[in-house]
């Protein structure tokens, strides 16, 4: 049903106007080819919502939350029509998505993509429809994915403003609801990514789930198997960046999505007996997901949220039942930190992102060692360079590892840590910990021991770079005693 814009609706979308003029002048010029524009979308739910100011303005890291600086139109014009429409207001226009009925445009440092009315049909058995133009904005609207992403406004707002809802669109956004405008089985089945994409808006708007859309996707979870790699990593890094990660991952363990997506995460929900009591470690991770998230103090930060919820994904593999009804996980932090880099390369992760989330898992466990204090100071410095720039993150994630019920248990590994955290400042303040090197630097090795370039060369410098850690800065006549002595024993003649 095509009805006018309603008072809630009208100031939503003069809102928009305000913050993106952009749109109103698009409108204008399409008015005046003889082609009627509609924003849709994402950018319409989220004027509802009030939250396409900070989409508007949103930064890197806000981007993947709110969708970054970009507003979706759709149009009657023809993909060569939009084109020219576009030449001269722009400020740049690329036709990549062309083959689709999109072309895109840039203008104010708003994104604008405009996408010809479509009535796609899917083979499903891929991902990738039969493009086919539709005739009118409905038709465009019952082939997207949910009702509250299935509302259009015509523009310019000042001459026509016709609020198009076909679905009950509005109704939905009023309930936090995710529903589909076609049954969820045929738009899943037309697109399983919208599985993955349902768990990411419970995350980052705070929805639920119509009962049928959640009973489909129990039902054809496995469907999402046919989406690339990288389509499913960029849902689940947007789902991981939301305000409320933990409800996405929940839903997608409980409805069996998660056994295709991140098989680790359910698998950590262990059997506990009577006899063999441990911390359920599902709910743990999930604990300290929240707690790493309440302790970021800034940008969503998807490495360390990756970290907090992968961190024990290797105790399942190392669960041993000891004498008198102990729970055994050793080396589940090795064992982890393999499992972390396996699931995300086949996710087709960056590689820094691999290799810092995996780090941090490896070294989550470090600190426990340290006690009451009685850690030397060269087992600090290799905590350090251990850690590298990741030490800020690992901090977070051993604080936020810490979900003991135990007041004063929790209250000792915090002092504890604290304590360590001084010491840390104290020995970098001292030796500056971000620049550990060894003594003497390759030239002066070669040149004391008369050796060309070659792995004599950096098995001295290694041993050097160990006592530097292990001693702290030594005096360059130690340093010199130390590599002859080092060469005597190690090199020949």
């Amino acid at each position: 049903m095509s009805v006018g814009v309603g008072r809630a609706q009208q100031n939503a979308v003069v809102e928009l106007v305000r913050i993106a003029p952009v749109a109103d002048e698009l409108a204008a010029r399409f008015s005046a080819a003889g082609h009627s524009l509609y924003l849709v979308g994402g950018s319409v739910r989220d004027a509802l919502l009030g939250r396409l100011g900070s989409r508007l303005i949103a930064g890197s890291a806000g981007g993947l939350i709110a969708g970054g600086r970009d507003l979706d139109f759709t149009t009657d014009a023809r993909p060569d029509a939009i084109a020219a429409i576009l030449r001269g207001w722009a400020d740049a226009v690329w036709d990549t998505g062309i083959a689709f009925g999109t072309v895109g445009a840039s203008k104010d440092g708003i994104q604008c993509e405009i996408t010809t009315y479509r009535a796609d049909r899917y083979d499903r058995v891929s991902r990738n429809p039969e493009v086919v133009f539709g005739d009118t904005v409905e038709d465009d609207l019952a082939r997207r994915d949910f009702t509250v992403n299935a509302m259009a406004v015509q523009l310019p707002l000042k001459d026509h403003g016709r609020f198009v809802d076909p679905h009950g669109g509005m109704a939905a956004l009023a309930r936090r609801e995710l529903d589909t405008p076609a049954t969820p089985a045929e738009s899943f089945a037309d697109d399983p990514l919208r599985m993955l994409r349902a768990a990411r808006f419970v995350s980052q708007l705070g929805f639920t789930l119509a009962p049928r859309v959640r009973a489909a996707l129990a039902a054809m979870a496995g469907e999402i198997s046919r989406i690339t790699a990288e389509r499913v990593a960029a849902e689940l890094s947007k789902l991981m960046l939301g305000a409320d990660p933990r409800s996405g991952v929940e839903l997608m363990v409980d409805t069996g999505l998660a056994a295709y997506v991140l098989p680790e995460v359910p698998a950590m929900r262990l059997e506990i007996d009577e006899h063999h009591q441990h911390k359920d470690v599902y709910t743990h991770s999930l604990t300290v997901l929240d707690q790493a998230i309440a302790l970021e103090g800034g940008e969503p930060d998807l490495v360390l949220r990756l970290a907090a919820l992968l961190h024990d994904i290797g105790k399942p593999a190392t669960r041993r039942h000891e004498a008198g009804g102990g729970v055994s996980f050793h080396h589940h932090e090795v064992v982890g930190a393999k499992m972390v880099r396996k699931r995300l390369r086949a996710l087709r992760y960056p590689t820094h992102v691999i290799e810092d989330v995996a780090q941090l898992v490896f070294l989550h466990l470090r600190f426990h060692g340290y006690g009451g204090g009685e850690w030397t100071d060269s087992a600090v410095r290799r905590y350090v360079t251990d850690a590298g720039a990741l030490l800020p993150r690992l901090h977070k994630l051993v604080r936020a590892d810490c979900t003991t019920r135990n007041r004063r248990k929790a209250l000792a590994l915090q002092r504890a840590y604290d304590e360590l955290e001084r010491r840390i400042d104290r020995i970098r303040a001292e030796e500056d910990l971000a620049a550990v090197r060894p003594d003497l630097d390759g030239n002066e090795i070669m040149q004391l021991l008369g050796l060309k370039p070659g792995p004599d060369v950096g098995r001295a410098w290694r041993h050097l770079k160990e006592l530097r850690l292990d001693r702290g800065p030594l005096s360059r006549e130690d340093a010199e005693a130390e590599l002859r002595r080092w060469a005597r024993d190690n090199l020949p003649g």
